[in-house]
């Protein structure tokens, strides 16, 4: 099992995911998406495993920005402007064994143990 955690630093819920992760002695790889974007194919597999939807980061400013054409968005637009602008992905991203399992930091410690271990 590999899992991997898409997010960035500076992200309060990406420090405390990476706080929790290591308390319970869950090994992950951490990728910054503010370094280096996830790739066009990634997040096209990510939006067959888990909708675009979930993977929208309603928050920031970069979902704010997009005009009301994104309420009619489909899978392939949604593709296109995660690849472009990483920080429309919601944070933590949390990928194991290749396959989006979670995205944010939700649930009860016994889902997300279910989840990410």
């Amino acid at each position: 099992m590999a899992l991997e955690v898409y997010g960035i630093k500076t992200c309060s819920t990406c420090t405390k995911a990476l706080k929790w992760l290591e308390a319970e002695n869950i090994s992950y790889t951490w990728h910054s998406t503010r370094n280096t974007a996830p790739s066009t194919a990634q997040i096209t597999g990510w939006v067959q495993d888990l909708g675009f939807a979930p993977l929208r980061n309603t928050s920031g400013k970069s979902y704010r920005a997009i005009g009301d054409e994104k309420k009619t968005w489909g899978d392939a637009e949604w593709i296109a402007a995660f690849a472009k602008d990483a920080m429309l992905l919601k944070r933590p991203l949390f990928v194991k064994d290749g396959h989006a399992v979670q995205a944010g930091f939700r649930g009860t410690d016994d889902e997300k143990r279910a989840k990410l271990s």
